[in-house]
């Protein structure tokens, strides 16, 4: 057993930063929160409505009528947006072309990290996402930085998403991961970055039981 602590990690897109939380959340026997799944839902809501992300008074009337939950259904956990599932839904192609920008509203950021440092008060909890060691919990006990090659992770990330989209290419999927690379890094609100105290993992390489290893170690180390 450890005490209870947050395990907050930060990263580029698929790197592996999903199924490596997932993991240790269930190894420590913590919640998991994805914060990127949050992003993703407040965006479906906005394509839904039709929503006008450059009228601000807009995009703050939304986030008022948006409700996300996490719950766990045949021990999966699926993200809930108004009380309806959506876990497959936000994981769609025209959802991830869309997130970036609707990620780097800075309305959009407060409400949701709002609700995210709510669901870390009682710790036990891993938490991944882009700000989530510099803006969302910047004290967490265990910080991460993970990240991959591009090639790398546009081949991952392809085949997760050719299953569902068969018509998909490897170049489009890259160009998007590209993108996202450049949007998440430079906006001006909450930046992708590596806090000093970050542990790196460059999973370009390794397998994801390796790369979750290496955080397991990480943490019985600070706090076995």
């Amino acid at each position: 057993m450890i005490k209870d602590i947050i395990i907050a990690i930060d990263g580029h897109s698929g790197c592996g930063k999903s199924s490596t939380a997932k993991a240790l959340a269930k190894h420590f026997k913590y919640k998991y929160l994805d914060s990127g799944a949050m992003y993703r839902a407040v965006t479906l809501f906005f394509l839904r409505n039709k929503v006008d992300i450059n009228d601000i008074s807009q995009v703050r009337d939304s986030l008022e009528k948006i409700s996300i939950d996490f719950v766990i259904k045949s021990r999966i956990q699926k993200t809930f947006l108004n009380g309806k599932c959506v876990e497959d839904i936000i994981r769609k192609e025209n959802i991830l072309k869309k997130v970036s920008v609707v990620s780097a509203i800075p309305e959009v950021r407060k409400f949701l990290v709002k609700i995210q440092k709510k669901m870390g008060l009682n710790k036990k909890i891993v938490v991944e996402g882009r700000d989530i060691t510099t803006v969302v919990f910047p004290n967490a006990e265990v910080k991460v930085f993970m990240t991959a090659s591009l090639d790398v992770r546009a081949r991952r990330r392809y085949e997760e998403i050719k299953i569902s989209n068969p018509d998909i290419t490897l170049d489009q999927v890259s160009d998007n991961l590209k993108d996202r690379d450049e949007k998440d890094s430079n906006r001006e609100d909450s930046p992708l970055l590596k806090v000093d105290d970050a542990y790196y993992v460059d999973t370009s390489s390794l397998k994801l039981d390796d790369q979750i290893e290496k955080i397991k170690t990480l943490v019985y180390e600070k706090f076995g």
